[in-house]
């Protein structure tokens, strides 16, 4: 498990972070706003598979390619998720950590799939173009009041456009979350799951919401009323005829898993340890507390967590993962490398696990494990060109084999990755001037290169 910085705000539904007031909207790449904000992205196998396993079948449902989707865990603790522009979908952990089961997190996935499939992202700058134009008119007929001498009337004219603007995209912003709410009913029926979970998260939030919305005008909210929501949800998920089926015990038991871990690798430790007492031998506690000793830290008890449940699972190439990264932290990298490339043969198609295995080899700082540290990388970086830290591992592979090109280009890869375009444009070009002319790693040089300068440029002007 690890954390990559990024920058965007949670908000359930569609990403717009309230009524702005412009003729149009544009909603910025993912990763061009995580730089701004600094909120965490965690990267984890396990938690990424787990929640695959759930909503690969619902996009497929919804006539999207799971390829395409890209699923992203945020260090955040509020119950939400969002989905952002270029099929992006964002969970926060404290949405995973605090429901109750598997079928409530995947309702919530089926829900945020609706916005997908409806492209709400798009058709948000359709509501907001509808909202703006009663305050342009406004503030053109108040201002002209103003000029003529009526200041109150040309400032209640200016609060009235407003407030009619402000309705009007939280009218289409509700049916917006009204229609994904039965796209999610339809996509879990046709994936025979039950809808009760998204009932029960809506349930939710309706009960902590009755003391502050008593008297809060409905049409003020940008979701439906939740007694309406819950209602329309109700009719939906009772007609399916899915609506009994249950989350089954693997399925229960990744989920408590997963959440376990979640929970014991960013909660404080003293909550976690509360939470799962040493009295607690179950999988899930003793996992949540190997996380949260590794945390403190303290190694010579998260491994004693995990050798015991490798003693009862010795395939799991989680627990494989994890007993490697405790004994790298502890300073035995070697005795780390045999449960890494275990876990990696148990999961071939895991990149992380496999950066992760890449670098405890160069982490022996032993010459007879380079070019095989190389090899896992350029295969890690070969199923996820997007991860930063693969790249930045096999730059030093390429480097200590003495291959100062490649090692160049890969700098380049990592940092044009994160849209850190100067730093591209000067290891791309130190690339492109050691790699030989004409061939394939010069012409991607050659392409970061020419990327990289039109981008900043375009950064520049925007400024």
């Amino acid at each position: 498990m690890k954390v990559n910085l990024s920058g965007l705000r949670p908000l359930f539904g569609i990403a717009v972070a309230g009524l702005m007031m412009a003729a149009a909207i544009a909603f910025p790449s993912y990763t061009a706003h995580a730089q701004g904000q600094g909120v965490g992205l965690i990267r984890d196998t396990e938690a990424e598979r787990v929640l695959r396993s759930k909503l690969d079948p619902i996009l497929t449902a919804a006539g999207l390619v799971p390829q395409d989707v890209h699923l992203h865990i945020v260090q955040d603790p509020s119950i939400n998720a969002f989905v952002a522009e270029g099929q992006h979908m964002f969970l926060n952990t404290g949405l995973l950590m605090t429901l109750d089961n598997p079928n409530q997190v995947t309702g919530v996935m089926a829900h945020e799939t609706g916005h997908m499939a409806h492209g709400d992202l798009v058709r948000a700058a359709a509501g907001m173009k509808a909202a703006t134009l009663p305050l342009l008119l406004s503030m053109a007929a108040g201002l002209a009041a103003m000029i003529a001498g009526a200041g109150d009337a040309g400032q209640a004219i200016l609060m009235g456009g407003q407030q009619i603007a402000e309705r009007t995209y939280l009218s289409y912003s509700r049916t917006v979350e009204a229609n994904a709410d039965q796209a999610g009913v339809r996509f879990l029926t046709a994936t025979h799951q039950s809808g009760e979970g998204m009932l029960q998260v809506f349930r939710r939030f309706q009960d902590q919401e009755v003391l502050s919305s008593q008297h809060i005008d409905p049409f003020a909210q940008s979701h439906p009323a939740p007694a309406d929501r819950i209602s329309a949800l109700q009719d939906l998920v009772e007609a399916s005829p899915y609506r009994d089926v249950k989350d089954s015990p693997e399925t229960i038991y990744a989920f408590d898993m997963m959440r376990a871990k979640l929970r014991g690798y960013i909660q404080p430790s003293d909550v976690t340890l509360r939470q799962y007492p040493v009295s607690d031998t179950s999988k899930p506690a003793r996992y949540a507390r190997a996380m949260a000793y590794f945390r403190e830290p303290n190694m010579q008890k998260s491994l004693g967590e995990i050798e015991s449940l490798l003693a009862d699972e010795p395939n799991n190439p989680y627990f494989l993962e994890m007993y490697g990264q405790i004994k790298v932290e502890m300073g035995k990298v070697e005795e780390g490398i045999a449960p890494y490339r275990r876990a990696v043969e148990l999961l071939p198609d895991a990149p992380l696990i496999r950066v992760a295995l890449g670098a405890a080899l160069l982490g022996t700082e032993n010459p007879k494990y380079t070019k095989e540290a190389q090899e896992q990388l350029q295969t890690a970086i070969s199923q996820d060109t997007d991860e930063p830290l693969g790249w930045y591992e096999l730059a030093q592979a390429y480097s200590r084999l003495g291959q100062t090109g490649k090692a160049e280009l890969a700098t380049a890869e990592r940092y044009f990755i994160v849209e850190a375009f100067p730093q591209a444009i000067q290891f791309a070009g130190r690339a492109q001037r050691l790699l030989p002319s004409g061939s394939i790693d010069w012409q991607r040089a050659t392409d970061i290169l020419a990327i990289a300068q039109t981008q900043q440029k375009a950064e520049k002007r925007g400024r």
